[in-house]
């Protein structure tokens, strides 16, 4: 196994919702990252990102290790959830909503703090940097 394909493994293990995009949450490089950190915000939910267009190792390898050719990549509990398409799809449908704000499948009305993290290239980086 390659040593990105295992940096992938461990970022994806680590971080519970992980969004794989094109610049960072406050200055997104394309408009379909842009709607998804959008659609993301909007529920108040704590995610980690990973900037592919400064990790081109994974920009290469991802597509491939996840069977999935487009970028931004949301992942959930170490499943891949989809694209921009599915990720907004979700959200007009209601079903980003946080597992711990649903009450017998009502959305109660409070918001989770919305705190992004870039999550380090590299598991030997110190710490994660709080966008």
């Amino acid at each position: 196994m390659s040593e990105t394909i295992e940096k992938i493994q461990r970022q994806i293990a680590e971080n519970p919702i992980l969004l794989y995009m094109k610049g960072s949450p406050k200055l997104p490089s394309c408009g379909f990252s842009a709607q998804a950190v959008q659609a993301l915000s909007a529920c108040g939910e704590r995610f980690a990102y990973v900037d592919i267009l400064q990790n081109p190792d994974i920009r290469a390898e991802l597509p491939k290790y996840a069977n999935w050719p487009t970028f931004p990549q949301l992942w959930v509990d170490g499943e891949l959830v989809g694209g921009c398409d599915i990720i907004i799809e979700m959200y007009q449908r209601g079903e980003l909503q946080p597992p711990d704000q649903r009450d017998g499948g009502e959305v109660q009305h409070r918001r989770a703090e919305s705190r992004i993290i870039s999550v380090p290239a590299s598991s030997h980086d110190a710490g994660r940097a709080m966008q």
